[in-house]
């Protein structure tokens, strides 16, 4: 199974969202840490004492204000025996439980002054430990002063540091896994736009260069070695087209001579050469043809049933002399868009592949934008079917066939943005379709 690779957007955002948390624990510990070892210390009285004693106090039946021992406050108070409190009723009315300490006595007729309080005792057991704050009960709202648990300041100042480094630290992380691949994927948008230019770069489409305006500082190297990779590549195939141009151009007046010197004799042993002379001019023909298509010949507006019937009007005389046959049928009109004389040689040479591998009857079928070329042969077996458009290749080593018609003919097709397969036939045979883009009208 092929080792999928990593996401530089989620090991970003992962790297970020890992950094936040240390940073906040860094700061939390801190925090801790300075707390503990500041003068901030002593014991807390924990918050549940002041609602506990708020919904113990009740009225009883001749509507005096009392304190009724619920189970919450029996639980409280024998978890912490030293439990007391006192509450000043929104009339006035004062309500206590257990021993208060006479050092908070006078505060209890001027809790209503007071919004909240804190205060720590310094020594055990404690008991000088209170808080003030107010409350809603069954009777009312009330300002209570209440001893109850307690627990060392540090421990408040621990647990409240989680909280909000927790908090924070939840919304931070929030925030970036919705903000920040908005903010990597804009980042990285020069280089989307580099690989879809990437993708768009074949063999057909040479002189492309990838764009290194809108990528990071830091890949802009590797984009620049990619283009001058790609100057170079370029380089070398025009060189190397350009001399089997010229080698192909220079051919042709040799075997033309050859030819015509061939014609004028009588001499039989000379005249056998001349199938190979032309197999010779074949090859130097279908070589230029790939130079004129690789120079970007014009864009023409085909129709494949004219072409269809003067390419075989133009062969029917030698298939004729050969007995052999061509029919041209029309199942539905269509128009193509591309270079007339290109398209015009990729069908004359599978006509001419169809003739010298295949039987003796050949079919040209126009379905559309697409031309199908169909025998009566033997047929090409199927794990040839891809290997055929190779150049030079040939299903019988003893050919007499340059190797390069079908080739051609991929190459055309390929350069029209096109489609080409090959199928058996009914009867046996091979069936050719080549299928252009349509023109629309």
């Amino acid at each position: 199974m092929k080792r999928r690779q990593p996401s530089l957007k989620t090991r970003l955002i992962a790297s970020y969202v890992f950094l936040q948390f240390l940073a906040i624990a860094a700061a939390a510990v801190g925090f801790i840490v300075f707390f503990i070892n500041s003068s901030l210390d002593g014991m807390y009285v924990e918050e549940a004492i002041v609602k506990v004693a708020a919904n113990s106090i009740v009225r009883d039946a001749t509507g005096t204000a009392v304190v009724e021992v619920t189970p919450e406050l029996a639980k409280l108070r024998n978890e912490a025996p030293d439990l007391w409190f006192a509450a000043r009723l929104g009339n006035g009315d004062v309500v206590g439980f257990g021993e208060m300490p006479a050092e908070f006595a006078p505060l209890v007729d001027h809790l209503d002054k007071l919004a909240s309080a804190d205060m720590r005792g310094q020594f055990a057991p404690f008991t000088l430990s209170a808080i003030v704050r107010q409350a809603s009960g069954p009777i009312g709202d009330m300002k209570i002063i209440a001893h109850g648990r307690v627990k060392p300041f540090s421990a408040l100042i621990t647990l409240a540091s989680n909280i909000v480094a927790i908090t924070i630290f939840l919304t931070l992380a929030l925030v970036s896994i919705v903000a920040m691949p908005m903010i990597v994927t804009r980042a990285l948008a020069g280089v989307i736009k580099t690989a879809e230019e990437a993708e768009g770069i074949d063999a057909e489409r040479r002189g492309i260069r990838l764009s290194e305006d809108k990528v990071p500082r830091e890949i802009a190297p590797l984009v620049r070695a990619v283009n001058a990779a790609l100057g170079r590549l370029d380089e070398g195939y025009d060189r190397q087209h350009r001399f089997i141009a010229s080698a192909a151009h220079e051919l042709r007046t040799p075997i033309a001579i050859l030819r015509m010197k061939i014609d004028a004799t009588k001499d039989k042993g000379m005249r056998s050469l001349l199938p190979d002379v032309s197999r010779l001019a074949t090859l130097s023909e279908q070589l230029l043809d790939l130079h004129r298509l690789d120079n970007g010949a014009p864009s023409d507006r085909v129709d494949p049933v004219v072409l269809a019937r003067s390419v075989a009007a133009d062969l029917a005389p030698v298939l004729i002399a050969s007995g052999k046959t061509i029919e041209v049928v029309v199942e539905r009109p269509g128009s193509i868009s591309g270079n007339i004389r290109s398209i015009e040689r990729a069908l004359t040479n599978l006509i001419q592949n169809a003739v010298e591998h295949g039987g003796d009857e050949v079919i040209v079928r126009i379905d559309g934008a697409a031309l199908e070329v169909e025998d009566n042969g033997p047929g090409i077996p199927g794990e040839e079917h891809v290997r055929v458009f190779e150049p030079f290749h040939r299903l019988r080593p003893r050919s007499s066939g340059t190797g390069l018609g079908l080739n051609l003919v991929k190459q055309v097709v390929d350069h029209h943005r096109g489609r080409i397969t090959i199928a058996t036939a009914p009867g046996g045979g091979t069936i050719v379709r080549v299928e252009f883009p349509a023109v629309r009208d």
